[in-house]
């Protein structure tokens, strides 16, 4: 099997871009963070683990080492943070690695990601916010997760301790496709939306573009960051 890939950011309505994504097909890693705004240097503290995390899920690691790898990264936004004026920077992440049919991935913050198979949704990232938690706990719907006034307070992040990355693994299959976002990205466009423009597209850039027109149709004026990394399974040729 061989991986095709589209990555793309965007500061959207703010001043500069908080957003910080790193992808490449040929060595199966993708990595996606996201600086939280109002903390200061977010932009640091995203560049900063998205490095780490990079470097390492291009070495394959099992979901034990990528938890470690995780761990890492926090520890270098941390040493980022005795910096003046980087005291406070935090960011969520999200990292993908592929090695042959194997997939691992892992996240810590409400950075996401999805994997589609046979037509289907088969796996959704949970996200650690809280939210999240009230969904899960049945005081919210799904849909409300979207607009919740909850939705952008983390309960985990890097640059804190402990760090708590969540992680995951799954056998691949050519024509599967996997999707890793930005809350930016994801609050604006839907699951039934990612899968209907995944099935109309050829690549992982046809994918990307009909999703981002649905999201800059619908986001208002000062909108957050929004980043997005489209990934193909494909045969090998």
């Amino acid at each position: 099997m061989r991986l095709s890939a589209y990555c793309y950011t965007n500061q959207g309505g703010r001043d500069h871009n908080e957003d910080s994504v790193r992808c490449c097909a040929g060595q199966g890693a993708f990595v996606l963070a996201d600086g939280l705004g109002g903390h200061g240097k977010g932009e640091v503290a995203s560049a900063l683990a998205a490095d780490v995390l990079f470097e390492g899920c291009a070495a394959h690691p099992d979901p034990d080492g990528l938890a470690e790898l995780f761990q890492k990264a926090n520890e270098a936004v941390m040493e980022g943070q005795k910096v003046p004026g980087q005291e406070e920077m935090k960011t969520t992440a999200v990292a993908l690695s592929v090695a042959g049919d194997r997939a691992v991935w892992g996240h810590v913050g409400d950075s996401r990601l999805y994997r589609f198979s046979a037509g289907t949704l088969t796996q959704e990232t949970r996200d650690h916010s809280v939210t999240y938690m009230k969904y899960l706990g049945g005081e919210i719907s799904y849909m409300d997760v979207y607009h919740d006034d909850d939705r952008s307070s983390l309960l985990r992040a890097l640059g804190k301790l402990p760090c708590k990355p969540e992680t995951g693994q799954a056998r691949l299959q050519p024509g599967d496709a996997l999707l890793l976002c930005s809350d930016g990205f994801w609050e604006y466009v839907y699951q039934e939306e990612m899968l209907a423009d995944l099935l109309k597209a050829e690549t992982p850039e046809q994918w990307a573009e009909g999703m981002l027109l649905r999201h800059i149709r619908r986001t208002p004026p000062g909108n957050d960051n929004f980043s997005l990394i489209t990934v193909f399974v494909e045969e090998e040729l």
